[in-house]
């Protein structure tokens, strides 16, 4: 069930904000940063999700290291300019 709270616009600077009660923000999972989506009917507000993109990645690199799928694709061939002028 939804609880339907009023609240008052407030003025910051040349903006305007809304404050929202300590429960609001429990209760929504809210802490610091939030997505703000601009709905036909008004606005949605909710949590900013951060981004899982590497998650998984040890996982998927031992499985490849246990197969010996991790190996260099390219053979690497050293010029006399890399043994003597490179510095490694």
């Amino acid at each position: 069930m939804a609880n339907i709270v009023q609240s008052r616009l407030v003025k910051i600077g040349n903006s305007q904000g809304l404050r929202l009660s300590k429960v609001i923000l429990e209760q929504s999972g809210i802490s610091e940063e939030v997505e703000i989506e601009v709905q036909a009917d008004g606005l949605f507000i909710r949590p900013k999700v951060v981004s899982q993109v590497r998650s998984g990645w040890t996982e998927a690199f031992a499985e490849m290291a246990a197969r010996g799928d991790d190996r260099l694709l390219d053979d690497v061939v050293l010029t006399d300019w890399d043994e003597s002028e490179w510095q490694w």
